[in-house]
Formats: C-alpha cells, structure tokens, sequence
C-alpha cells in the first residue's frame, strides 16, 4: 500500500512525459516530413491498437483485463492535427503550439482514463506477484547458529 501510493503520482507524472512526448515528438516528425495533416491521429491511432493487442496478450497469459491501461493518445493526437492544419505549414508554431496542446491535454485524457478503471490496489491484492524462484529467495542469515551447540 505505502509503494502504491508512494510512487502512484510519480509514475503518472513519468508515464504522462514520456507518452505524450513521444506522441508529439513522433507525429511532428512524420507530419513535417510527408506534409500530410491527419499524421498525428493515424500514429496514435497505430499505437492505441499495439496496446490493445499487448493488453490481450497479457491477458491470455492469465493477468486481469486491467492490467494494462490503454492510454488514451487520439484526442491529443487530434488536437496536434488541427494545430498543424491551423498553422498554415509553419513548423515552428505546429510544434511549439501543438507541442502545447499535447502536454496539457495528454495528461488530463488520461486522468479520466485512470478514474475509470478498477482500483489498482484491489487489482495487485486479488492477483499477487508469482513466488520468486529458489535462487532468488532471500536467506536469513544465519548468526549464532552453533552457539549453544557442544
């Protein structure tokens, strides 16, 4: 519980970086180098589909369906794509302005996203981590064990 709630903000501030940069960073450059608006929300649209089929690949490998959350990228995505088109092909303003609205937005789409699924506390109590296999089960030191002995 206190690992739960001590790394929950963390990991959605690190997940939230990391997805929306690589959507906008990614969308940009495909955008900028064929010139066609509609990039961004087909990139997204490729990635939300790769998760979906992670997500069904953990789940037959017996995990729960909420196991893996589908971060929601084509909203996002869209609003990129009217910035571009907006912008009238300055690739300064696409990215700084769209590069924008990704950051903000991302994370907000997201946040929804996250109130909707099942608490993931009660997610890791129902479904524990494997044992760990014999070589990596921790030994109790053994100190004073011949201590009384003859």
């Amino acid at each position: 519980y206190i690992f739960y709630t001590d790394w929950m903000w963390t990991s959605f501030v690190v997940f939230s970086v990391s997805q929306s940069t690589m959507l906008a960073v990614g969308a940009i450059y495909y955008m900028l180098f064929t010139g066609v608006p509609g990039t961004a929300t087909y990139y997204a649209t490729i990635m939300t589909i790769y998760t979906w089929v992670a997500k069904g690949a953990w789940f037959a490998l017996g995990y729960p369906y909420d196991f893996i959350v589908v971060p929601v990228w084509i909203p996002s995505a869209m609003l990129l794509d009217l910035t571009y088109w907006a912008t009238r092909r300055n690739k300064h303003a696409a990215i700084i302005i769209g590069g924008t609205l990704v950051g903000l937005s991302f994370p907000l789409f997201n946040m929804v996203n996250l109130l909707l699924i099942r608490d993931p506390l009660e997610v890791a109590f129902k479904y524990p981590r494997p044992t760990l296999p014999a070589y990596m089960t921790p030994i109790e030191p053994q100190v004073g064990k011949f201590y009384n002995s003859p």
